[in-house]
């Protein structure tokens, strides 16, 4: 399965015309999370973390349980974001030693760029990957050890793997390798908290970082 929606994810990327090809990669990953996992009851939606607090169940929504998701969601990326943006920032800037100071007016996303990020790129990525692949992979390796609270284990190391592999089928790029690391945490906050919802924002929020770094430091504002 990981094999086909990969191959299915590759082909879009190049047969898509370049304006829609994230577009449609999304809709590869989010047709496969649906097939597999959404359109089946609540206990399987909720046994590979695709619940969102009750939001992608087939019951009526309890909103005081999706508020608390959310809200909790957003605590745990926005502690982790605190915790890696400016070791991050640094490693950016020894490793590609920009020749400009940065612009904060340059950096700044815009809202399209923040809902991009957060609905066609990491929400579709992580349903598959950490909902998915992830929740497969734990059924055959599930033993993990703790860091800093944060579990790990053959079960996130390999979806990271395969998340790497996608990335770099996508565009031939050795760099695009890299996303396997930033996977890790990705794959550990998913087994931490149960489900994505966190792992999707600061998967946005780690893209989004680097795209303002990018900017901030060229001078060239969206």
């Amino acid at each position: 399965m990981v094999a086909a929606v990969t191959a299915s994810v590759t082909a879009a990327s190049y047969a898509a015309p370049e304006a829609y090809a994230t577009t449609v990669v999304a809709a590869v990953f989010l047709g496969a999370a649906h097939l597999l996992i959404l359109r089946k009851d609540a206990l399987t939606i909720r046994a590979h973390g695709l619940s969102l607090g009750g939001l992608l169940e087939p019951e009526r929504i309890d909103t005081a349980r999706l508020a608390k998701a959310a809200v909790r969601a957003v605590l745990v990326a926005l502690v982790a974001f605190a915790v890696i943006a400016v070791p991050f920032w640094f490693g950016y800037r020894e490793y590609n030693q920009p020749s400009r100071p940065f612009s904060w007016r340059a950096a700044a996303p815009d809202l399209e760029e923040v809902l991009g990020q957060v609905f066609v790129i990491a929400l579709p990525e992580e349903a598959f990957y950490r909902g998915y692949v992830q929740t497969r992979m734990d059924a055959l390796f599930p033993r993990r050890f703790s860091i800093a609270t944060l579990p790990i284990g053959a079960s996130i190391v390999l979806t990271s793997a395969l998340f790497a592999v996608c990335h770099l089928l996508t565009i031939p790029n050795p760099a695009r390798l890299a996303v396997f690391f930033p996977s890790l945490l990705f794959g550990a906050l998913r087994a931490r908290e149960g489900g994505i919802g966190a792992a999707v924002l600061f998967h946005a929020s780690c893209n989004l970082l680097t795209a303002a770094l990018a900017r901030g430091y060229s001078g060239s504002v969206p």
